[in-house]
Order: C-alpha cells, then sequence, then structure tokens
C-alpha cells in the first residue's frame, strides 16, 4: 500500500444539456468558482491548473492551453504552470494521476483541475463528425464503415456471447442510470426510462439501439486537489486519493484481444493493491458508461458483484438508488449527457461529492470508500482510482 499523497478539497459544476447561450469560458469561471470557493481558497492559493482537452471550439481548446483561464481567475504571476492533459475520456484518471504526482514530488501544493466543453450545441452534422470515427484507424477500419456506435455495439455482441448477458438485461444499465439521473438536477435526461423503451426503440448498430447511446451535452465541472497533510485544515470532508492502476489495450478496437474484459481486471488489481482496500470495502461504483456494456466490463473485472453475472446483477436493482452498490450517481453519459472529455470528469466529480456528502437527495449513506474508473478513445484503455473519507 503507498501512502497517500493528495485529496480533492473543492469541487464545482454546472448542469449538461444544449446551452447555446452559456459561452466555454462562462461556464468553466462558474466551476472554477465553485470548485475554489467550496475548498475555502482563493484563485491566488493554487499552485498549478490543468485545463483538460476541448473538442467543440477550437480558439477555446487554445485558449486553454495558454492560460486564458489564469488570467480571467487573477492568478497571473502566482501560479507556477497551466498545463493541458488530454487523454480523451480517460481524461478524468489521468489527470487527477497527475496531480497526485505534481503533488507527490513536491512541485505544487494545491492543483486546480477544469473542463468546459459545448459539444452539445454543436450542429448536428458537426457533433456527427467529431464523434463518428474518433479512434477509428483511417486505413483499417474507417473504409469498411466501422464508427464509434459499431465499436459499442462490436464490444457488447462479444460480452453478451461469452457471459449469457440478455438484452433486457443491457437494457437495464440505461434504466439504473436513468434512475439516478432523476435525482440530479444537474442531468440532461430526468424523465423516467424502461426496459422496453430501451427495447423498443431504434436500432443503431445491432445489439445497441438507440435508448442505448448516449447523446452528445454542453458542460463544465472542476475540482482542487490539495496536499493530503493540509486537506483536513482546508476542509472537514476531503477525500483521499488511495490507489489508482491503470493499462493500455489497443488503440484500434481490431486490434484488442479480449473485448470482454479490456484491462480492467489488471487495472483493478494494481488499484486495490496500491489503497490496501479489496472489493468488499467498495460502497460506491462510480464506472464510466457512454454505452451500458462498460459498466458491465468494469463490475466484473473490479469483482463487485459478488460472484454474479454483472448483467443479472444490474437488472436486479442493486446499482439503483436503494441497491448494494450504487453504480455512477449522476447518471453517467447515457442520462447526465455525454459532456466529451469532461463526460468522465463529470463521474469523477460526482464521486467526490458522494464522499464528501454533499450529492443532496441521490446521497449514499455511510459511504466511506468508492472505486472511479475511465477509459478512451475506444476504450483503448482500462483506469481504476480508488477514492476515500480515510487517508489509511
Amino acid at each position: 500500500m503507498k501512502q497517500v499523497k493528495s485529496a480533492v478539497v473543492g469541487i464545482g459544476e454546472v448542469p449538461s444539456g444544449k446551452f447555446p447561450d452559456r459561452s466555454e469560458l462562462e461556464a468553466a469561471m462558474i466551476v472554477c468558482r465553485e470548485a475554489i470557493l467550496d475548498a475555502g481558497l482563493s484563485p491566488r492559493d493554487i499552485d498549478v491548473i490543468l485545463p483538460v482537452g476541448a473538442l467543440a471550439n477550437s480558439h477555446w481548446q487554445v485558449d486553454l492551453v495558454f492560460s486564458r483561464l489564469c488570467e480571467e481567475l487573477g492568478m497571473l504571476r502566482s501560479v507556477k504552470m497551466n498545463c493541458q492533459v488530454m487523454a480523451g475520456g480517460a481524461t478524468s484518471s489521468s489527470v487527477l494521476t497527475v496531480a497526485d504526482a505534481l503533488i507527490a514530488s513536491g512541485q505544487a501544493k494545491r492543483v486546480l483541475v477544469v473542463h468546459s466543453d459545448a459539444v452539445g450545441s454543436l450542429p448536428k452534422q458537426r457533433g456527427i463528425d467529431l464523434f463518428a470515427t474518433t479512434g477509428v484507424s483511417e486505413e483499417w477500419e474507417a473504409p469498411y464503415g466501422h464508427n464509434m456506435n459499431a465499436v459499442g455495439a462490436l464490444a457488447a455482441a462479444r460480452y453478451m456471447h461469452e457471459t449469457g448477458t440478455t438484452e433486457e438485461e443491457m437494457a437495464a444499465v440505461c434504466v439504473s442510470l436513468r434512475k439516478w439521473a432523476e435525482l440530479n438536477p444537474h442531468a440532461m435526461y430526468r424523465t423516467p426510462l424502461t426496459i422496453e423503451e430501451v427495447l423498443s426503440s431504434k436500432m443503431i448498430a445491432t445489439p445497441l439501439r438507440s435508448r442505448h447511446c448516449n447523446m452528445l451535452a454542453d458542460g463544465a465541472s472542476a475540482f482542487v486537489v490539495a496536499a493530503a497533510e493540509d486537506a483536513a485544515s482546508i476542509t472537514d470532508s476531503p477525500v483521499y486519493v488511495r490507489g489508482h492502476g491503470s493499462l493500455v489495450t489497443h488503440y484500434t478496437l481490431s486490434q484488442d484481444t479480449d473485448l470482454a474484459k479490456l484491462g480492467f481486471v489488471e487495472a483493478g488489481r494494481q488499484a486495490y493493491a496500491e489503497s490496501g482496500l479489496g472489493p468488499k470495502d467498495i460502497q460506491l461504483a462510480s464506472i464510466y458508461d457512454a454505452y451500458p456494456v462498460w459498466p458491465l466490463i468494469s463490475l466484473d473485472g473490479l469483482d463487485l458483484c459478488r460472484g454474479e453475472r454483472a448483467g443479472a446483477f444490474v437488472a436486479a436493482g442493486e446499482t439503483d438508488p436503494g441497491g448494494s452498490l450504487p453504480m455512477t450517481t449522476n447518471g453517467g453519459m447515457l442520462s447526465m449527457g455525454h459532456t466529451a472529455v469532461g463526460g468522465g470528469v463529470a463521474v469523477l466529480v460526482e464521486s467526490f461529492r458522494q464522499l464528501m456528502g454533499k450529492a443532496g437527495e441521490r446521497q449514499v449513506p455511510n459511504l466511506v470508500n468508492a472505486v472511479e474508473t475511465a477509459s478512451g478513445g475506444t476504450w483503448m484503455d482500462s483506469h481504476v482510482t480508488i477514492l476515500s473519507r480515510e487517508a489509511a
């Protein structure tokens, strides 16, 4: 078990959805202000700012890289570094690991992480063009019509074949996430959803239907990471980073040798070992989704279903509000909305919110330990992070 070096001490977030009149800068400033104030700090207490990548607006993306937020937040000549971290959907776990390393090495004491993007307000065709072939090989896959929906469909088909997961169980993931989104005022979709509605929706890429697929949204979130030794003096609800594991398995999906597992078994084993915790210690699973097969693969790989198949576990209501293992309690990308790189950041921020006891109506009671997962591109990598209210 490694010594805990960092803790999250403040969070901020705006609602996800379509907000064409809300600029990326405005949303970023709101969430940065919220996160800094939530920690009881001022902008000039921040050593390093790590903005994550934005996809909708190339000018905004350059502004993030070139320290626009440092100037807007009044950090000039106090902040040491502005440096972007970008790993697609895996950015949430990756940027937290970078912040943890900066603090552990003594290069920073307080790090601000921020995401803001407006992919939901893109013209429809631009959104399709942006995401349809991301991570798809131009030489070997794109000529045959391969796209991101096909990526989710191929993994789902393989997983269903190997595990015996049914269509109803796959749909149950979408329904479970929607139940959490109904409790989340920041979620894009809050109306009830049934398994019948999922299975009767339009076929997109067998076996995935339209209600299995995420929708693009505008959104922003931020969090502040501090040295673990200082965290308790900053806030009375710090969230300690206890362990992390990760593994890159492919670039193109056609090169992954095990679509039904990816790298979550190995990444989970590493994260558990670093944290000194195990599956039985976890009370909250904050699982990267986008398509319903990914939560199932993660639940299996992390051994969180007590020996039961993940599909049956979810279908039995175990991940719903009031269930034995609450999962992705903000509603995930399937219901809160897919804010590009920020989809995973929002899942991570929800983990912090729950562990801080600030989740309101959807608060998980008696919560001590949580696991968060992330993956980027065509689910090219598997990241697992163990978070806790306890430093050891």
